[in-house]
């Protein structure tokens, strides 16, 4: 004869499979997709110039006064600090202007920066190293470019129009 088995509490009782919780999870503001990608742009152009140290010769080019064809100037610094200071700037642009304006500054300038970014490769002899940080630098670019081209649209009140049944419609918006 089989007896009933009888747990007590300070026997671990038999728990059934609880239903997986999924995480929370929240969609992020264009803007901010935007900032993030600007700086990891900029991480990126600022570690393949770190690690760029550590090609050979490049030292020594340097304390002779030449980077890549260039001869060390004031208007060399200042036109290589202009040039990435752009980036750097993107960042808290893309945070704090208006949609419109965002939206266009990010498509006009990450455009500009596909081909400054594509230049890097020229006359370089290590091609899996500049290659891989400028393929990842246009990974990047593309994404800003990718979400500043489809930054979601809201009809305006001044584009509600009520059909004849007193429904709210929206009116189609133009880009």
């Amino acid at each position: 004869m089989d007896l009933p088995i009888v747990t007590t509490a300070t026997e671990p009782m038999m728990r059934t499979r609880q239903p997986t919780i999924t995480l929370d999870d929240q969609p992020i503001p264009v803007r901010a997709k935007l900032a993030a990608a600007w700086t990891s742009l900029m991480f990126l152009y600022a570690y393949v110039d770190i690690l760029n140290f550590f090609t050979p010769g490049v030292v020594d080019d340097i304390l002779a006064g030449r980077v890549f064809e260039f001869a060390l100037s004031q208007t060399f610094s200042t036109t290589a600090l202009a040039l990435m200071a752009i980036p750097i700037l993107m960042v808290v642009l893309s945070m704090t202007l208006p949609a419109r304006v965002n939206r266009i500054t990010n498509l006009v300038v990450a455009s500009l920066y596909v081909p400054v970014t594509a230049f890097n490769a020229v006359g370089e002899s290590w091609l899996y190293f500049y290659g891989l940080g400028i393929a990842l630098e246009l990974i990047l670019l593309a994404l800003i470019l990718r979400y500043a081209w489809t930054w979601p649209r809201t009809a305006s009140s001044a584009t509600m129009v009520t059909s004849p049944d007193r429904d709210t419609v929206r009116a189609p918006q133009q880009a």
